[in-house]
């Protein structure tokens, strides 16, 4: 059931035009993204977002991230890493030292430290120090419509 829907999911976003978060918990669902992509079900360079930590799922270490890292096709796809709840910035980390990006938001993780409640913005403030204090340029909005080639992004904003 899951093959079906996740097939006919993908063909209804082609139609619309909206790109498609291939988001995985586990090998297996990046091997499954895999096969999307290989049918032409996914348009464009795809979007891969590890979800790590999370119960009966992938484990958040690096490890994890270099091997899902290494499964998905094709080499240049988008692809990010994001830990739940206190792993956050360190696969943030791990991410950007691996060539991917970063997610952050209180979906993921109420706190900024421990004790400390989090805001969307203190969590990106974070992220952008993590992102600039390992030697790389965070990414404007536009910068990101752009790397995942959204409709119109060259008028967003």
């Amino acid at each position: 059931m899951k093959r079906e829907l996740c097939a006919a999911m993908a063909r209804r976003f082609q139609e619309l035009g909206v790109k498609p978060e291939l988001e995985a918990f586990q090998t297996g669902d990046v091997l499954f993204a895999n096969q999307l992509v290989e049918e032409g079900l996914i348009d464009g360079v795809p979007m891969y977002q590890f979800v790590l930590g999370v119960k009966w799922g992938a484990p958040a270490n690096p490890e994890t991230v270099m091997y899902m890292k290494n499964l998905i096709k094709p080499a240049n796809a988008i692809w990010t890493a994001m830990g739940i709840a206190r792993d956050e910035f360190s696969i943030a980390a791990q991410s950007i030292r691996l060539g991917g990006h970063v997610r952050v938001g209180l979906e993921d993780n109420l706190y900024l430290d421990r004790g400390v409640f989090a805001t969307n913005g203190t969590l990106v403030e974070h992220a952008v120090r993590i992102i600039s204090d390992l030697g790389c340029e965070p990414a404007t909005s536009q910068d990101a419509r752009n790397m995942l080639k959204l409709r119109n992004a060259e008028h967003a904003e």
